[in-house]
């Protein structure tokens, strides 16, 4: 396997002002760093936990020959109701919140997960805490709206005893890669950190809004499950992937928040006049907050379960529409001259510079 990235996909390629370091976090080896604000690595220092995959709320990281949605089918047909690390899958880390639910729920009997068998290289410790955290907020979510859990279970086994990794930068890593007949310019390429760039292309997939994988296959599955008699309200802290937000009356109407936000679970109308959001397309980037001046956005005390089963998209902000009396754009009008901020500020720069008394 080998780690991939697609920049488009980052949410601090959307945005300067992201300050998301989940990826950084997690890594075992430290090999991820921020570089001009994005994420880069150095290929042969990567161990292919997957543990970035599976905490990138985006799902920018990915693992070349391995796809969380082929493997939740595979697992659903197999008899095999365990899941350890690198039986089937790198690292029990790849494995978000979201994917672990949909396990659960669509199993047919409890899940089985062997925690403290990571023993993936680097500092283990931080995917060992990962998988934990994901188990125990997964079951949390669980006792909200179903009788299904996820048991944990340790034991040794082969394929969870601890194993010696190999320096890739070690010259006998050099000299076994050579004599595999891979070139020598790869070789040295996967020792140098990869760094991302913003051209045009990337920058025209930004654009686009797309919602993950896993939230995909959280939705199929929760439409296949029995709903509850009554619906919990759960504090927001205590999930990490989705949230419920208000926008307050510090709100200027810039348009940035839902022109970013990478699912389009904040959206507007054709004359902007409404901030809306649907709480089941978030995926708690937190880059609406970052990007927010006046901080205006922010998330309600308590998340509905309801929403899991009956999403709704709701409107945050209203806004009154006008058009401007000098140069005929719409703008959010506040009171006063029917004048956009544009207007007003070139007409005030426009007093500045002149020297006519009447016009002070």
């Amino acid at each position: 396997m080998r780690i991939e990235f697609g920049v488009a996909s980052c949410v601090r390629a959307t945005s300067k002002f992201s300050q998301c370091t989940k990826c950084v976090d997690i890594c075992p080896v430290s090999t991820i760093e921020i570089v001009d604000n994005i994420p880069a690595f150095t290929p042969s220092a990567c161990i292919d936990c997957g543990g970035c995959v599976g905490v990138c709320p985006t799902e920018a990281f990915s693992l070349k020959d391995f796809s969380s949605v082929n493997f939740f089918f595979e697992f659903l047909e197999s008899k095999e109701k365990l899941l350890a690390c690198k039986t089937e899958i790198p690292c029990l880390s790849i494995l978000s919140v979201e994917h672990l639910i949909s396990l659960a729920l669509a199993s047919d009997e409890n899940l089985v997960m062997n925690v403290d068998g990571c023993s993936c290289g680097g500092e283990s410790d931080r995917l060992t805490n990962q998988i934990k955290a994901n188990i125990e907020e997964a079951n949390f979510l669980l006792e909200s709206f179903s009788d299904k859990r996820i048991l944990t279970d340790v034991f040794e086994s082969k394929a969870t005893q601890k194993e010696t990794v190999s320096d890739r930068r070690s010259l006998f890593s050099l000299k076994g890669a050579l004599k595999n007949k891979q070139s020598f310019d790869e070789v040295v390429d996967a020792d140098e950190l990869k760094a991302f760039e913003l051209d045009s292309e990337v920058i025209s997939k930004i654009k686009n809004k797309n919602i993950p994988d896993k939230r995909k296959l959280l939705f199929s599955v929760l439409k296949r499950v029995e709903r509850p008699k009554s619906y919990e309200i759960l504090a927001s802290e205590d999930i990490s992937f989705t949230s419920q937000k208000f926008v307050d009356e510090t709100c200027t109407n810039c348009q940035i928040c839902y022109r970013i936000c990478p699912t389009g679970a904040l959206s507007s109308d054709a004359k902007f006049s409404v901030i809306n959001f649907d709480s089941m397309m978030c995926v708690k980037c937190h880059l609406c907050h970052d990007v927010c001046e006046p901080n205006s956005i922010g998330i309600q005390a308590g998340f509905e379960i309801k929403e899991f089963f009956e999403p709704t998209q709701r409107t945050l902000a209203s806004f009154n529409i006008k058009r401007c009396n000098e140069c005929g754009n719409h703008f959010t009008y506040t009171g006063g001259l029917v004048e956009c901020i544009r207007c007003k500020s070139e007409e005030s720069e426009a007093m500045e510079l002149h020297t006519n008394p009447k016009f002070f």
